[in-house]
């Protein structure tokens, strides 16, 4: 990661959104409130992680979400804090959460304006009760000129992203961002109250010797998946002549932050332990955005057979394997799949 020029020391997120407006040209006004909005209420996010059990935030909630899993009441609470903060703004023409069945209309009672935000709003949610990293995750997309936006409005690919970002809630709270202009990390000085630029420019190098997947699935994984960890597996003795360590949070924001301060891959592919389902993770709420924003740090991200930000979505809630992090393993994983394809293995 690339630190901070003395001339950067202390800036708020708020300055620098401010500057990428004036001075470069790179967002507007709308988008800018926007951002700024979003920071605000994952502080509110951040607090109530961080009361845990004395805010009575743990446990579930007893309610499951559209996917059919159960929500944790931080969900809930998560869900809450987003759409309140969004909706009244008039920087928003709608909203869609990983939590709802259909998108959230912004009421009539409020303005509306140019750009629709995606999100996740606490992913890693079942590592709360254990005090594992969790985290928030957006997208920002454009909404088509005149539309009262429904679900088909917000099928674009990630191609179009105008911004996205994650929090991540751990040790200290870190917002990541980036506007399509490179990645930049803000970290929450809890006793100023305002996220400071922390990292600027930050980058995944080329190659790695880390590696964070789900071993305990190995069993469902198709060949050519099997096929690239054991080449991992396999160290100095192996194809690749190297070690490779695994590690896995089993939280998507703290792997991909890990990868994006030291380099690795992260990945998620498609099983057949549930063969309806293409991939686990969602297209629209986690892996447009962390594509987008690996994809600006210098790595690369695909479904193990095209880049991930050339898919279209189909639905708001549709699922891909995902594979991202440093380039050079990312290309190597995909091969595979690309190459068992052209063999019809």
């Amino acid at each position: 990661m690339s630190s901070v020029p003395a001339s950067s020391a202390g800036i708020s997120l708020s300055r620098f959104l401010i500057e990428a407006q004036r001075d470069q040209g790179h967002i507007d006004a709308q988008l800018r409130l926007l951002i700024e909005v979003v920071a605000r209420a994952c502080k509110r996010i951040s607090i109530a992680v961080g009361r845990g059990a004395l805010g009575d935030v743990l446990g579930t909630a007893g309610t499951e979400n559209v996917q059919g899993e159960t929500q944790k009441k931080l969900d809930v609470i998560s869900n809450e804090i987003l759409l309140e903060a969004n909706e009244w703004g008039g920087h928003l023409a709608g909203l869609a959460s990983e939590e709802l069945d259909h998108p959230h209309p912004i009421p009539n009672r409020y303005p509306k304006g140019e750009y629709l935000l995606v999100f996740d709003p606490l992913d890693g949610s079942s590592n709360i009760d254990v005090n594992i990293s969790v985290g928030t995750i957006f997208s920002v997309l454009r909404c088509p000129p005149g539309a009262n936006p429904d679900e088909a409005d917000f099928l674009q690919p990630g191609t179009r992203q105008v911004a996205a970002g994650y929090a991540v809630y751990g040790s200290s709270t870190v917002l990541v961002l980036t506007l399509g202009q490179g990645v930049y990390q803000f970290t929450l000085d809890r006793e100023q109250g305002s996220f400071v630029l922390t990292g600027t420019r930050l980058t995944i190098p080329e190659d790695t010797g880390e590696f964070a997947i789900n071993m305990s699935n190995l069993r469902h994984w198709e060949a050519p998946m099997r096929r690239y960890i054991e080449e991992l597996l396999a160290g100095t003795t192996g194809p690749r002549g190297r070690d490779f360590n695994m590690r896995w949070v089993a939280s998507m924001v703290a792997d991909v932050h890990r990868i994006l301060t030291r380099g690795g891959i992260f990945i998620y592919p498609r099983d057949m332990k549930d063969p309806t389902k293409p991939g686990k993770l969602r297209l629209m709420y986690e892996a447009n955005p962390m594509a987008f924003i690996v994809e600006q740090a210098g790595g690369a991200a695909t479904t193990g057979r095209q880049r991930i930000l050339d898919v279209v979505p189909e639905t708001l809630h549709q699922r891909v394997p995902v594979f991202l992090g440093s380039k050079n393993e990312v290309e190597r994983a995909t091969e595979l799949h690309r190459m068992a394809d052209a063999a019809g293995a």
